[in-house]
C-alpha cells in the first residue's frame, strides 16, 4: 500500500506535465491492433487511463468506454479532455463480471508489486466476456521497486509467460518487445496482449514513439506478425 500511495502522489503532483507530455503521442498502430480484434461498438475498460488520450481515440472509433485511473488529478485532466466521466478507481479494487469485450491497461499496471499483480489479473480475467482481449505492456527487465519516484514490476518474455501460465485460462497470444533508440536510453519494454489464435514467427521492423514519455524520437518494434485472421471477441 505505501507503494502505491507513493505512485500515486507521484501522478497527482506530475499530472500536468504528464499530460503534455503524452497526449499527443501518436499511438495509433498499437490502438488500431487491439481495436480491429473487438466487436464493432465493443466495450472497453481503459484501466489506468492517465491523460484519457486512448480512451478519446477509442470512442472516436464508436466503441463503449469505461476509463478509470487511481489518480484523483488524471481523472480529472482526461475527464475534460474525453468528454466522459472518468472513474477513480484503484486497480485491486475492479469488481465486473463478464462485462467487456476488451481491457486497455497501457503502462498502468507496471506500477503494481508482482504479489499483487496475479489478483488484479484475475479481477480483469473476470471482468471480461468470453474470448476477450487484454493489451498490457511492462517495462523491459528483472527489476521491482521504485524508479524515478513510481514503483515498476518489470518482466522479460521469460518471466511474463511464466507468470501469465500460473492463471488459468489466460494465454499470451502475441508479445513485441519495443528498444529505445535515442543515445543513452537502452530501456526497452515489452507489450502482451492476449488473443484467441495461434501465431507464426514471422518479424518485421516498425517505428513508433514511446507511450511512457512521449518521447519523439524513433523506437525500434520487433513483433510477431499475424499469420492469419484473429478471433474477435
Amino acid at each position: 500500500m505505501m507503494n502505491e500511495n507513493k505512485t500515486l502522489e507521484y501522478y497527482n503532483k506530475n499530472a500536468d506535465n504528464f499530460a503534455k507530455t503524452t497526449i499527443n503521442v501518436d499511438f495509433y498502430e498499437t490502438q488500431n491492433r487491439f481495436s480491429t480484434l473487438l466487436p464493432e461498438h465493443g466495450y472497453i475498460l481503459d484501466f489506468g487511463c492517465g491523460s484519457g488520450r486512448d480512451t478519446k481515440y477509442f470512442l472516436e472509433q464508436g466503441f463503449y468506454v469505461d476509463a478509470t485511473d487511481g489518480s484523483e488529478e488524471m481523472c480529472h485532466i482526461a475527464s475534460n479532455y474525453t468528454g466522459i466521466q472518468v472513474r477513480r478507481l484503484l486497480f485491486e479494487e475492479l469488481d465486473e463480471n463478464k462485462k467487456y469485450d476488451g481491457i486497455w491497461a497501457c503502462s498502468s499496471i507496471l506500477h503494481l508489486p508482482k504479489n499483487e499483480l496475479k489478483a488484479v489479473f484475475m479481477k480483469m480475467f473476470k471482468a471480461l466476456k468470453e474470448d476477450s482481449i487484454i493489451y498490457t505492456s511492462f517495462k523491459y527487465g528483472d527489476f521491482e521497486g521504485e524508479r524515478n519516484g513510481r514503483y515498476f514490476t518489470d518482466f522479460t518474455e521469460k518471466t511474463f509467460e511464466k507468470f501469465v501460465g500460473e492463471i488459468d485460462n489466460l494465454q499470451v497470444k502475441e508479445e513485441w518487445i519495443t528498444g529505445d533508440v535515442r543515445p543513452g536510453r537502452g530501456e526497452r519494454k515489452m507489450a502482451e496482449r492476449n488473443t484467441a489464435e495461434e501465431l507464426d514467427d514471422v518479424y518485421e521492423i516498425k517505428y513508433s514513439t514511446d507511450a511512457m514519455t512521449g518521447g519523439a524520437d524513433k523506437r525500434m518494434y520487433l513483433y510477431y506478425q499475424l499469420a492469419d485472421s484473429i478471433k474477435k471477441g
